[in-house]
């Protein structure tokens, strides 16, 4: 009986210490698609928004992007109709196209109200001082979760990454 326990033990052990070294990779390819993600989005320079306003979908130019904390996150003030449309329905897509190729990037996004956070977004956008503070009240970042990304191209070869 001590042994079957000691056998059991050891044997938890041994699938904890491989569970471990096999998570830090799945970190990394994790990682590696939202950079991959992030890098071209910050390349196109503007993209869009899509979120849903009742049954209506509405789309606007956006141009601020920011990985904080492990996380993608975009940026806007929660005076705008786009804060309230989120809290209504998080889900949304971001397309950015470079001329040849486009990202399309879906996901829920989910308002983060950390200060380091807000001034993470600011400080690698300092033009957006002269509107917003992180201490203000108004700004708002927001984080994709459930993150599904596809790259696409008019020659084709699409590419799907999640994170």
């Amino acid at each position: 009986m001590k042994k079957a326990v000691i056998s059991a033990i050891l044997l938890m052990c041994l699938c904890m210490s491989m569970s471990a070294q096999v998570q830090p990779s799945v970190e990394t390819s994790t990682q590696k698609s939202m950079e991959k993600v992030y890098q071209f989005i910050k390349s196109c320079k503007t993209y869009y928004i899509a979120t849903v306003d009742g049954d209506q979908p509405r789309v606007r130019p956006f141009g601020t992007v920011n990985i904080f904390d492990g996380k993608l996150y975009i940026q806007t003030g929660k005076k705008k109709r786009i804060a309230r449309q989120l809290a209504a329905n998080p889900k949304a897509e971001l397309c950015a196209f470079n001329g040849q190729s486009w990202v399309r990037l879906s996901g829920e996004l989910v308002a983060d109200e950390r200060v380091e956070a807000k001034k993470s977004m600011l400080d690698a956008y300092p033009e957006l001082r002269s509107m917003y503070d992180e201490n203000d009240g108004n700004t708002a970042v927001y984080y994709f979760k459930n993150a599904i990304a596809y790259f696409s191209s008019f020659s084709g070869g699409d590419e799907e990454v999640r994170f």
